[in-house]
C-alpha cells in the first residue's frame, strides 16, 4: 500500500468524521491530503481533477433540502470539494511550474 493510498483513505474517513463532529484545522489537512494525493496524478487527468473540483464545489449544496440527512450530505460534498481544491491547486501549480521552467 503506498502513501498515495492511505491519505486518500485518511481523506475519505476525514470527510465523513468532520461532517459529524467538528474537528479543528479540518478543512487545510483535507486541503493538503489533497495535495499529497495529486501528487500521484498522471498529466492526462490534471483537466478531470480540476473540473471535479468546480462541479463539486458547484453542486454540494444541492442536498441541503433532503430533510434529516441534507446536511450531512452537503457537509460531507463540501469536504470532499476541499480535498479536491487541493489537488486542484497543486495541479495548476505543478503545469505552471512546467511551462516556466520549459
Amino acid at each position: 500500500m503506498t502513501i498515495y493510498k492511505i491519505a486518500g483513505w485518511l481523506f475519505v474517513a476525514l470527510c465523513v468524521v468532520a461532517a459529524f463532529t467538528p474537528i479543528p484545522y479540518a478543512a487545510l489537512a483535507l486541503a493538503l491530503l489533497g495535495a499529497l494525493v495529486a501528487c500521484n496524478v498522471a498529466a492526462d487527468h490534471f483537466v478531470r481533477v480540476i473540473v471535479s473540483a468546480i462541479a463539486l464545489h458547484m453542486i454540494s449544496n444541492t442536498f441541503d433540502a433532503i430533510p434529516m440527512a441534507g446536511p450531512y450530505i452537503t457537509s460531507i460534498l463540501t469536504n470532499l470539494g476541499t480535498v479536491l481544491a487541493g489537488a486542484a491547486v497543486l495541479v495548476i501549480l505543478k503545469k505552471t511550474y512546467a511551462r516556466v521552467m520549459n
